[in-house]
């Protein structure tokens, strides 16, 4: 017998000032970057052109970002039965991708600059980078409260963080160029721009990847699930159990749970419901209930899936 849970009820919605988050932060990077740009071209600054390109980047991926969350909450219909959640996944993934691809074109346009270091304003490049880290510290704030529950509200805190660092980074640039004539400073700070952008994305490329793949996600304890389910009065065994993200906030599972007895009623199906989703970031349960008359055997089960219990619950 299969008991799933209601598909209609319990969705998540993005909170209202999400909107006005991205919306603000978007505003003040494209105003930064149209600065960056400019000003990189007038000082011949690869520095300022690197991390305006990479502004740009991160312009494209928090708008990929908010509108991935505004498809979170698409009501399911028969086409999509869970909506468009996975949405979310997909753009976090073709987030961190493009910002690897970015890297990529900053750090070869860079190793060329060092050979020949161009002469640059230290001044001017250490005063726009200045404005960066007002712009980007304001984003990085604003992003920061819902950074720890939404991969892509992470995404786009991290980068903003990163950016400030790395703002930081070419104003003492620029001042060691202006009184120091280091011009080299210049391309070696924009290989350490890359590396800043590397390190704090390729944790999220490699999360939003597992999650494209239905892995068990990072924050969900499999054996604590299975333990739970196992301990069950009258429950046997459990198998058949898998766990996967639906988006970058909420989770699903499907489980057999064998109970010769036969099936328990529906409070008891509801209590198991509840109790995941309050204790174990379970959001959509689907229990199918069997009395453990038939061999089962899941051609796809991980090892450790299957969870054998040979004593009598009371």
């Amino acid at each position: 017998m299969t008991h799933p849970h209601n598909l209609q009820c319990n969705h998540h919605t993005a909170p209202s000032h999400h909107n006005q988050v991205f919306g603000f932060t978007i505003l003040l990077n494209l105003i930064y970057v149209g600065i960056e740009f400019s000003y990189g071209f007038i000082s011949n600054s690869t520095a300022l052109i690197a991390d305006a390109g990479h502004n740009v980047s991160d312009v494209l991926g928090l708008l990929l970002s908010w509108y991935a969350i505004v498809l979170t909450k698409r009501k399911p219909s028969e086409k999509y039965t869970y909506g468009l959640r996975s949405s979310s996944i997909l753009a976090a993934l073709t987030n961190g991708m493009l910002l690897l691809l970015a890297c990529g074109a900053i750090a070869w346009e860079a190793y060329h600059r060092l050979t020949s270091p161009p002469m640059i304003e230290g001044f001017t490049i250490s005063s726009i980078a200045g404005i960066g880290i007002i712009i980007n510290g304001i984003s990085a704030l604003l992003l920061l409260k819902d950074s720890h529950h939404e991969l892509n509200m992470r995404s786009a805190y991290l980068h903003m963080a990163a950016d400030t660092a790395v703002s930081l980074s070419v104003v003492i640039a620029g001042l060691a160029m202006q009184y120091g004539n280091w011009y080299w400073l210049d391309p070696a700070m924009s290989l350490i721009i890359v590396l800043v952008i590397i390190i704090g994305t390729w944790n999220l490329v490699r999360e939003a990847l597992q999650l494209a793949l239905s892995a068990v996600p990072n924050k969900i304890d499999l054996p604590a699930i299975k333990n739970y389910l196992g301990l069950l009065d009258g429950v046997t065994e459990v198998h058949d159990l898998h766990i996967w993200g639906l988006s970058t906030t909420e989770n699903a599972l499907t489980a057999h749970l064998v109970i010769p007895n036969g099936y328990p009623g529906d409070e008891f199906i509801d209590a198991i419901n509840n109790e995941l989703k309050a204790h174990y970031a379970i959001h959509h349960t689907t229990l199918q209930i069997e009395l453990g008359t038939t061999h089962h055997h899941c051609a796809l089960h991980t090892p450790n899936t299957e969870l054998h219990l040979h004593h009598d619950h009371h």
